[in-house]
């Protein structure tokens, strides 16, 4: 599993869109490329430097189809559904969780065809290996993701952030995620 440093997400990015685009479909006619790794890594930017590179791909931020807080072990059926109908050709949809209400709030359609990147903390499960093109895993610093998520949520946040990296340590550790990369990305 090649390493790459994340000081420069368009890099990295250009490499990932670059591996994904010239390898055949893995998702029916289109491709899929997973961002995984723990929360307040970078996954958001590599995936937005993705879609810069490849404007016709389509970005789901993973943690929008979580059930809350402690929804991360229903995550990778929310995928598999999502992934289900584009493989055959359909349309693929999702709906989102909506943290301000406590609820599921509207539905998302996706089309077949085309670059879909999935990031977020679960968005690559072995039950949805087959269909992914390339699996990025972008990790970080713990102290500094946990800074960073604090940052974004507020200091009344860390009761929730401190459940969440021992729910998503529990995770990565059951699913052997970073072992299965197919490129391992460090930021900082």
């Amino acid at each position: 599993m090649p390493s790459e440093p994340g000081s420069d997400p368009r890099a990295t990015a250009a490499l990932v869109a670059g591996r994904v685009l010239d390898a055949p479909p893995t998702l029916g006619s289109g491709r899929l490329v997973c961002i995984d790794g723990p929360a307040g890594s970078g996954k958001t930017t590599l995936a937005t430097a993705i879609a810069d590179l490849a404007p016709h791909a389509h970005v789901v931020h993973c943690d929008e189809l979580l059930e809350g807080w402690g929804g991360l072990d229903g995550l990778a059926g929310a995928v598999e559904r999502l992934l289900e109908p584009l493989a055959v050709g359909e349309v693929g949809r999702w709906r989102r969780w909506d943290w301000i209400a406590d609820g599921w709030a509207e539905w998302h359609a996706v089309a077949p065809g085309g670059l879909l990147v999935l990031e977020g903390v679960g968005c690559w499960s072995p039950s949805v290996a087959h269909r992914v093109g390339v699996l990025v895993w972008v990790e970080a610093a713990s102290d500094l993701r946990l800074e960073r998520g604090l940052a974004r949520d507020g200091e009344h946040m860390r009761p929730r952030w401190e459940q969440w990296r021992s729910d998503e340590e529990q995770l990565f550790a059951r699913l052997r995620t970073r072992e299965h990369a197919d490129l391992v990305v460090t930021t900082g």
